[in-house]
């Protein structure tokens, strides 16, 4: 047995190490190669080998997988070891414990992501995405689907017929690639690589209007909840545009828009970004200060970078297909596709909680709390996907009376008491109304207590037969509903708060009690 071992081991030297996958004599095989590794892996056969296992772990190996009968053993005990186990008939197989590199979404070698400057600035550098999720649909400029980001792009939809001959019709393409274009050594990376992306073009006939952006809200929201990128806007409020937006966000879908780029002309509002619902993105450069360009409104959630940011175009406006463009218009994409990630890896959480995560993970940028020119602060990733949820805020949108129509009543028959909990801003949802039961000869009682000045009352006509009363100020009201007749009534209960009252918004709760009417 010495002497086959020692012919088995001048043996070894002759031949080159093989790979597994050759499956080539352990003996003789050259296991000099293994060296150039820190462990081996090493491959028992099956039966007793509890000897075996033993010498194993005197040489410092360590169980890898008992179902494969699997050791990392240190590269120098393997080589000497492997040849007398193998002769003796107990190891199968042995091969380099290799390495691997984590191929996460920027290591993958696109060239410009060293130009990506705002990716650390969210912190997109510091946590991996998830896989396809929650989609996010472009409505924009038609896609450029030829484009290398964009060709055969998994998970890409285009919602209906796209165009990129207009003058200006590389913008849905760019936007489209800072939402999502993917780690494929290929130009850019997008803050949520893999996201399921929808595209429609809201300009099909070359100039965005109002009539396709409403057709692309209605397509997205009915895919299902996610969210929609409105890198666009005017200054004329469209009835029917906030219409469509508060539809899809009573349908779960949360819409994000771009400021506006007009803050040398006085910063006029914009359209969608200054509906209630929509989250309203600013810019910032690469200093982390408002952009020059960024349009300042109250409506303003978060900022994000929107300097020199390079993005995806089509080839007939850049014959590299790249260029660096400017805009709130790719600071809303960056805040859209990043919703979209926490989203997925988030699923619990409800489309009002989602908004207010994002709300306070910012890093604050001006004075405390929010701001004109920030809102909340700078878009903040890794901070959004572990801040604990805040609440939900029920029975969003309830704005108007056709809105809370949706709703059950608070109070009902047979139901006495209630007490909700919920938020107010002064942009977003400056008015919450539910409806509440008021059954024949009794009497409810509502109270209010509120994190800053608010009103409460009833909205609209108030039925034959039902007196109304409100008691205190500022902070803390009491609505007293009396109802005389001999039928129970549903009426509206409002509870606002003025646009001076808190530019950060109110947290505010809502007891109701049921009792029999005073005499």
């Amino acid at each position: 047995m010495t002497r086959l071992l020692a012919c088995g081991s001048a043996a070894l030297l002759a031949l080159a190490f093989a790979p597994a996958a050759a499956a080539s004599p352990l003996v003789p095989r050259d296991l000099s190669p293994l060296a150039r590794y820190a462990n081996a892996l090493v491959q028992l056969r099956p039966g007793p080998a509890r000897a075996v296992e033993a010498e194993l772990r005197a040489a410092g190996a360590v169980r890898v997988s008992t179902r494969q009968r699997l050791w990392r053993v240190p590269s120098g005990a393997a080589r000497r070891l492997v040849p007398r186990l193998a002769v003796a008939g107990t190891v199968v197989e042995v091969e380099p414990d290799r390495p691997r590199v984590l191929r996460d979404h920027i290591t993958h070698g696109d060239p410009l992501l060293a130009q990506q400057w705002w990716y650390p600035r969210i912190g997109a550098d510091r946590v991996e995405p998830p896989g396809p999720g929650r989609p996010v649909t472009v409505i924009d400029s038609g896609l450029d689907a030829t484009h290398p980001e964009f060709a055969g792009r998994p998970n890409t939809a285009l919602l209906n017929a796209q165009t990129v001959t207009g003058e200006r019709e590389f913008h849905g393409t760019a936007v489209s690639s800072v939402v999502a274009a993917p780690a494929n050594g290929i130009g850019v990376v997008g803050v949520y690589p893999q996201a399921v992306l929808n595209a429609w073009d809201a300009s099909p006939r070359g100039r965005l209007s109002a009539s396709d952006v409403i057709a692309g809200i209605e397509a997205a929201a009915a895919a299902g909840p996610g969210v929609v990128n409105l890198s666009l806007g005017g200054t004329g409020r469209s009835v029917f545009e906030a219409e469509a937006v508060a539809n899809a966000f009573a349908r779960g879908t949360i819409l994000v828009a771009a400021a506006g780029n007009e803050r040398d002309e006085g910063s006029p509002l914009n359209f969608p970004a200054n509906y209630p619902h929509v989250v309203t993105v600013s810019a910032t450069d690469l200093s982390d200060r408002v952009s020059s360009f960024s349009s300042a409104t109250p409506a303003i959630d978060v900022a994000a970078p929107g300097d020199a940011i390079p993005a995806a175009v089509p080839t007939r406006f850049a014959s590299t297909g790249f260029t660096s463009l400017a805009g709130t218009s790719f600071s809303a994409p960056i805040v859209a596709g990043a919703i979209a990630w926490i989203w997925t890896a988030r699923p619990q959480l409800e489309k009002t909680q989602l908004i207010e995560l994002v709300r306070r993970s910012a890093r604050d940028l001006g004075p405390v709390g929010r701001d004109r020119d920030t809102g909340f602060g700078l878009l903040d990733l890794p901070r959004a996907l572990t801040l604990p949820s805040p609440p939900v805020d029920p029975a969003e949108p309830n704005d108007d009376p056709v809105q809370a129509a949706r709703t059950p009543p608070l109070t009902a028959p047979g139901r006495s008491r209630a007490r909700v909990s919920a938020r107010l801003d002064p942009v977003d949802d400056p008015r919450d109304i539910y409806r509440v039961f008021v059954p024949a000869g009794r009497r409810v009682t509502a109270v209010l207590r509120a994190s800053f000045p608010a009103g409460l009352g009833v909205s609209g006509a108030v039925p034959n037969g039902l007196a109304r009363r409100v008691t205190g100020a500022g902070r803390a009201r009491t609505l007293t509903l009396t109802n005389r007749a001999a039928r129970g009534v549903v009426v509206s209960v409002n509870v606002s708060l003025a646009v001076s009252a808190a530019i950060g918004g109110a947290t505010y709760t809502l007891s109701l009690t049921t009792a029999r009417a005073p005499r």
